[in-house]
């Protein structure tokens, strides 16, 4: 049997670890110093900026409600957006060069690992040949004692370039592992700065259209101004009385709404028109949402509450059944008579109240809620309960964190128990619920702030 010399052995492991410190050694820089430094010092500049209009802003909100006291207000506002446009815009550049300089390295790892592989294979290979030749064959095709010795040299080698480059391949995948998450980052943070500037731009246009209109009113006479203030509380009013609908429970006004959702945003910091987005999103997920009774805890079916029709599947017999029956029980319900949500294509149904968690999923955040609530039995089909099981959740899911893409991923793990992008149908809930959330924000919580 023909085995390699020596040399070339030595060769194939010299070429593995070159490739592999090349590898870590090539760093591509899209923004040179030079760059990075006027980008710092723009950003500084504007962040200054910043801190001088937000001054301002906070002085102008200080006075005594008038008609130049909102004109003065919105002013400062939109200012304070254009700046922060600005100092994202820079914050995007920043972020683009770092990104572009993460993909590269990525993408010298891969290569390196891939040529790591393939050097690795060759030598299992060599080190299966010599595993399969006996002693005495080595000594009886050999011409001398040397010969062999140099074999003896030549399979301690490869076996030295396993080991070498088992730990290059362990080494690079631990640092391409490292750098993926960090471009994982960055990209979630450019993600954040282009939304917070749609963000923005939708600000400044609905503020200056107030602007203009109070503008246009000052033109005429103060006294004008009384009406409009008028108007905004009779929207307001409006607003309050609004029905937020509930899944499995009665639909509740607005104003209400937001007190609870005010009271788990104190406790978990989750934002008020995120929570409020997931439950509405909820509510209006399937025709079946909360028309399902549980009759049969033996193999979890039940009945449809509007047309008594038999339907499969009502809940997780070994998971959701008994669960469900001890907390109905502990509230002196029945069962039988508690709605739920009825199974969609595929799966079982169960969710309870307005943030339908399942039995199980209930039971382990009970103590939780009553910590918060102070409720001695937790209930999911009331209110407040169910808006804190909710925020308590979404809060260990990160959408406690203020920024969009954490918002977004706590929402398709609402929906999935995963990030976006892994179950179908989890990011088009995601997306829905932040499109909700900006619409719940804009157009009903900040009215009620006088935003």
């Amino acid at each position: 049997m023909k085995k390699a010399p020596f040399f070339i052995v030595v060769v194939i492991i010299s070429a593995v670890i070159s490739l592999t410190h090349a590898a870590h050694a090539q760093t591509a820089a899209p923004l040179t110093d030079a760059q990075r430094a006027q980008l710092q010092h723009d950003l500084q500049q504007v962040e200054a900026d910043q801190a001088a209009a937000q001054k301002q802003l906070t002085a102008a909100q200080g006075q005594s409600a008038s008609l130049s006291r909102d004109i003065a207000v919105l002013t400062a506002k939109i200012k304070a957006a254009q700046l922060d446009i600005q100092a994202k815009n820079l914050l995007i550049q920043s972020l683009g060069g770092q990104i572009n300089d993460k993909q590269n390295h990525i993408n010298d790892l891969e290569g390196s690992i891939a040529r790591g592989k393939e050097t690795l294979g060759d030598l299992l290979r060599k080190t299966n040949e010599f595993d399969q030749t006996s002693l005495p064959e080595v000594l009886l095709s050999e011409d001398s004692v040397s010969g062999f010795f140099n074999d003896v040299d030549t399979f301690q080698a490869v076996q030295q370039g396993l080991a070498d480059t088992f730990t290059s391949l362990r080494s690079d995948e631990a640092s391409t592992s490292a750098e993926k998450d960090a471009l994982t980052t960055r990209q979630n943070a450019e993600v954040d700065a282009r939304h917070e500037i749609q963000v923005q731009q939708a600000n400044i246009q609905a503020d200056q259209a107030q602007q203009k209109k109070l503008l246009s009113v000052s033109k005429v006479n103060e006294a004008s101004y009384s009406t409009l203030v008028a108007q905004k509380q009779a929207e307001a009013a409006k607003i309050r009385s609004t029905l937020f609908a509930l899944s499995g429970a009665q639909s509740i006004p607005f104003g209400d709404a937001l007190n609870y959702a005010n009271t788990v945003n104190q406790r978990t910091g989750v934002p008020q028109a995120f929570l409020l987005a997931i439950l509405k999103q909820e509510t209006n997920i399937g025709g079946n949402v909360g028309t399902c009774y549980l009759t049969n805890t033996s193999d979890g079916s039940g009945i449809n509450s509007r047309t008594t029709a038999y339907v499969s599947n009502v809940m997780k017999p070994s998971r959701d059944v008994q669960p469900f029956v001890s907390i109905t029980q502990s509230l002196g319900l029945d069962y039988r008579t508690m709605p739920v949500s009825c199974p969609q294509s595929i799966g079982y149904g169960g969710g309870m109240g307005p943030a339908q968690f399942i039995a199980s999923t209930w039971m382990l955040l009970k103590d939780r809620i009553a910590a918060a609530t102070g409720a001695a039995t937790p209930d999911p089909w009331k209110p407040l309960d169910a808006f804190m099981a909710a925020g308590l959740y979404l809060d260990d899911l990160g959408a406690g964190s203020t920024s969009y893409s954490a918002q977004k991923n706590a929402a398709c793990k609402y929906y999935s128990g995963r990030a976006c992008g892994y179950v179908t149908g989890a990011t088009a809930y995601g997306n829905s619920v932040m499109a909700l959330a900006d619409s719940i924000q804009r157009n009903q919580i900040n009215p009620l702030l006088g935003l």
